[in-house]
């Protein structure tokens, strides 16, 4: 027998076709429809829905509610089995804490955790039997420090053939970098950290960086610093380390507990107890790694060597004291170097010169250029400029100059020169010897940024790059980092410039004035910047001196500032 039809079922749903994309709860929803709050007339619909049999009960997107989460329409099909590997790992990810366990002595302990493990109390040094039992859905994994070598050797030689001349692997899980002579090449130390955050986040590590004068500063600050960067200013070390444990000195055991137990709780209680009751407290090693970080004693850091790097070497018959002697052979190891950098079609951005003397120690100068080069006059006034860095003791004995950052290079087409035409200067080479005098930080260029706000228009770049193309605005060729607030100024209302003002306790007569010129604050930024308004104005006093002021506000709105007057830059 034919199956008898349902009735007509009158459901909670409002008949309007044009309300059909956003449900009341909120998210957009692909086929929802506005849904009645009142109940309809023809009695209770979830009663009415039950009393049908299953067959004929209608489907939940008839209801106007889904069953299962809606995707974005435009969304292409993903695989079951995938959407659900990847849910279970990133769940798993997520929700599973994770220890590595290795054997120290004859017990196991926790040598790493992720940050889940930490929060429940998981620390390193820990034996595995104790965290257990705090955690017992605790993820363990048997560490692997051969692996972990090995990756961070190769980390290590990445560093030496792209960034710096000097890269050592330290304990465990860090780098040393020295970037001495080579921060101008990446655009200063700040955005070298910067790029090497970002290379460390793609690469799925997390990275604390630290730089400062000596290797021990700059690893006591990565690890036992609050920032994730820390830029100390040179000389700065001291007040960078006061704040720190005395196990950010890398001391032994005994040593942190002899601390412990004579009340040595940071750097700063060490700094004025006098070298030989400390000594014999904590020990010479102690004093050691004080001195090393504070800079006092030289720690000297064995640097990764790239095995196709271009290298050339003099063992001397005789050791050397003298810096003649030792400028001498720089220029022979210079001029072996430089006919290996040929036969490749390369050129050096950086070297490195080191050193053996006789005592067993080594003398390791770096210095790096702007660009690829492998002209022996230019390098060689280069690590002239580091000759006196090198303690040469009782002799050294031992060369090796080696070029672990090399670009290829064509060679130079002396047509233009035979033909007798002038031919342009690089300005690389006088920006290597000035770094190399005065310090990388010293040298730089300005380049133009995308933004209205003056003080964000400008950043320090290479100063070997190509300059950007500058606006059309007319801006003070000195402009100040900071606006620096004006005083008793009088000025009509609402877009008159100025007719006197006093700034650092001078009071100057405005004669001409052009303006106002109106800039907007860049609200996507912050949120304070949203009705921002600041016209700026030229102005020129009685003695020909040219300014630029700005007005906070339109005048008019409050929101827009409080009517402030401020000192921005001076024209030539």
């Amino acid at each position: 027998m034919p199956r008898p039809s349902p009735a007509a079922l009158q459901l909670p749903v409002d008949d309007n076709p044009g309300a059909c994309s956003v449900p009341r709860g909120g998210g957009w929803r692909p086929g929802a429809r506005w849904a009645r709050t009142e109940a309809p007339a023809g009695g209770d619909a979830e009663s009415q829905i039950a009393a049908l049999p299953a067959h004929a009960r209608p489907p939940m997107r008839e209801l106007g509610r889904r069953s299962e989460a809606a995707t974005h329409p435009y969304r292409g099909p993903v695989p079951a089995e995938h959407t659900a590997l990847v849910q279970a790992t990133v769940a798993a990810f997520h929700a599973e804490p994770l220890a590595l366990v290795g054997k120290v002595g004859r017990r196991e302990e926790v040598v790493a955790t992720c940050s889940s493990a930490t929060s429940l109390g998981i620390t390193v040094g820990m034996a595995a039997t104790h965290a257990r039992a705090l955690v017992s859905d605790l993820d363990f994994r048997p560490s692997e420090p051969d692996a972990d070598a090995a990756l961070l050797d190769t980390l290590a030689l990445r560093a030496v053939r792209r960034w710096t001349p000097i890269a050592a692997v330290t304990p465990s899980d860090g780098l040393w970098l020295d970037l001495t002579g080579c921060a101008h090449l990446h655009g200063g130390e700040e955005r070298f950290c910067r790029r090497l955050r970002a290379f460390c986040a793609r690469a799925g590590f997390t990275a604390r960086v630290a730089v400062a004068d000596t290797p021990g500063a700059a690893h006591a600050l990565a690890r036992f610093g609050r920032a994730d960067v820390t830029i100390v200013p040179p000389g700065r070390i001291v007040e960078a380390l006061e704040p720190l444990p005395i196990a950010s000195l890398r001391l032994s055991d005994t040593a942190l507990n002899a601390g412990r137990k004579f009340g040595f709780e940071t750097v700063a209680d060490l700094l004025p107890v006098a070298r030989g009751p400390l000594a014999r407290r904590l020990g010479l090693p102690t004093i050691k790694r004080l001195d090393q970080a504070l800079g006092g004693v030289a720690e000297p850091i064995t640097p990764r060597e790239d095995a196709e790097a271009p290298v050339a070497e003099r063992r001397l018959l005789e050791p050397i004291c003298t810096a003649e002697a030792i400028e001498r052979v720089m220029g022979d190891l210079l001029g072996d170097l430089a006919e290996l950098l040929q036969a490749r079609g390369l050129g050096a951005r950086a070297l490195r010169l080191t050193g053996l003397r006789v005592d067993g120690g080594e003398q390791v100068v770096a210095v790096g250029t702007s660009r690829p080069t492998r002209e022996v006059s230019h390098l060689h006034r280069l690590l002239k400029l580091r000759i006196e860095r090198i303690e040469p003791g009782l002799g050294l004995e031992h060369f090796t100059l080696v070029a672990p950052h090399t670009e290829p290079l064509d060679a130079v087409d002396l047509g233009a020169v035979l033909a007798g035409e002038t031919l342009v200067r690089d300005p690389a080479r006088l920006v290597d010897v000035v770094a190399g005098r005065i310090g990388p930080r010293a040298v730089f260029r300005l380049a133009p940024v995308e933004s209205h706000v003056p003080e964000r228009a400008v950043t320090r770049s290479d100063p070997v790059e190509a300059p950007g193309s500058w606006p059309a605005w007319i801006r003070p060729i000195r402009l100040f980092a900071r606006p620096e607030p004006l005083s008793r100024v009088i000025a009509l209302m609402p877009d008159q410039p100025p007719r006197r003002f006093e700034w650092r306790g001078t009071t100057y007569m405005i004669v001409a004035g052009d303006g106002p010129e109106r800039i907007h604050g860049e609200w996507w930024r912050r949120d304070a910047e949203t009705w921002a308004v600041r016209d700026y104005y030229r102005v020129e006093d009685e003695k020909g001196g040219r300014y630029w002021v700005f007005r906070r506000g339109d005048g008019f709105q409050s929101e827009t500032g409080d009517l402030s007057w401020w000192m921005h830059g001076v024209f030539a």
